[in-house]
């Protein structure tokens, strides 16, 4: 969708960005990273033309950017920044307009997209419409900041560190809000960032910039697990494992096999489906299929139903959460392993520490097993 092709800008001496070559996928968003001067914004502005490149090709679903006019190219795209940019004077209906209305759209048409809108990002279009930007937090603006850039349906957005000026638990409930939207729309974006812990989420490919050049262009697992040289290593940080947690989800790790039995079960069939599968636990499910305890190998002894030696369980987790989900809850409850439960709430399986250990490995393995290391690369 968005192609790089040797892209070049010099500032009279100065190389801003060298040679870039990168292809965005349609439906994908890519996090330009790196330290303050090292040519991603640069970059991402030379994509709408805000600065004109020097040398090299952009294209845009297979258009050469230098065929087309500055302001077509603008329009067809979404544009986001840090600094929300919303018109103080204007309504937030009206912000939200403004493209649509520089396209000739209706009036009509152009309200109700505005209302759809606020509605996407999670703000009631009856209360925020007629307001304006003053009488909003910064939360609120930077989701109508992105409302207006989705006004006109654009193929591609821009974003500029457009949550950087957000509080942090804000930034983290807008994040998981333009997340959720992409999923529907898959909007193809080029999105500037600071912040490694961002990119990881919200990326699913990262360029990772230094003195004006692309030092790697990869998903963020794989920067993470193989950064290319010893800067990548350091920019992502030592805890870059414990970054990969996020990831994967609970049900890319979780453990093959687990028992279960039911609340009404005598204990000796509990003992039987330990002893034939040489497990320490069982999980006990309740008529709906819904994990309520678990009994220990010890206690599967004797006579009796086994709700009368269950233990509670002290958490469950869904199998769609990530993993740095599921090794906060085992150390909050001090546990080693934890009940997965699907989107319904009946059970999913287990997910255990050595379990995560061993996906997290998984990607290291594949690598030394399919092929040899970039030169430089740090482990």
């Amino acid at each position: 969708m968005i192609k790089l092709e040797d892209l070049t800008k010099t500032f009279g001496s100065v190389i801003a960005a060298d040679r870039i070559n990168m292809e965005v996928p349609e439906g994908e968003i890519c996090i330009l990273l790196g330290p303050s001067g090292c040519g991603k914004t640069t970059t991402l502005k030379m994509v709408n033309r805000l600065i004109e490149k020097t040398s090299g090709k952009i294209l845009v679903g297979g258009r050469d950017t230098d065929n087309m006019d500055p302001v077509e190219v603008r329009r067809g795209m979404g544009y986001v920044i840090q600094q929300i940019g919303l018109f103080p004077n204007m309504t937030v209906e009206e912000n939200i307009c403004v493209v649509p209305r520089l396209l000739k759209w209706d009036d009509a048409k152009a309200k109700r997209r505005a209302a759809e809108l606020l509605e996407l990002v999670a703000l009631d279009p009856s209360v925020f419409l007629k307001r304006f930007p003053r009488e909003l937090s910064g939360g609120q603006q930077q989701r109508v900041g992105v409302a207006r850039a989705l006004a006109a349906d654009p193929p591609v957005m821009i974003m500029d560190e457009p949550f950087g000026a957000i509080d942090p638990i804000n930034r983290e409930i807008i994040q998981d809000e333009f997340l959720r939207m992409q999923k529907t729309l898959r909007k193809t974006i080029l999105f500037v960032s600071h912040d490694i812990d961002e990119a990881v989420k919200m990326g699913d490919k990262i360029a990772i910039f230094r003195a004006g050049k692309l030092e790697q262009y990869d998903t963020p697992d794989t920067i993470l697990a193989h950064p290319a040289n010893s800067f990548i290593a350091d920019f992502v940080g030592a805890d870059r494992t414990l970054k990969r947690l996020r990831l994967v989800t609970v049900a890319e790790a979780q453990n093959g096999a687990v028992g279960t039995v039911s609340l009404t079960d005598d204990l000796s069939r509990a003992y039987a489906i330990l002893r034939e599968g040489h497990l320490d636990t069982i999980v006990v499910l309740d008529p709906q299929g819904l994990p309520v305890g678990w009994v220990h190998a010890e206690d599967a002894v004797g006579i009796g139903p086994v709700s009368s030696r269950m233990r509670p369980l002290p958490a469950t987790i869904r199998t769609d959460a990530d993993l740095r989900t599921a090794v906060a809850m085992m150390f909050t409850h001090d546990v080693t392993w934890l009940t997965c439960i699907n989107a319904d709430g009946r059970f999913g399986g287990c997910i255990t520490q050595a379990g995560i250990t061993r996906r997290l490995g998984d990607t290291y393995r594949s690598r030394s097993a399919s092929a040899p290391m970039p030169q430089g690369a740090v482990a």
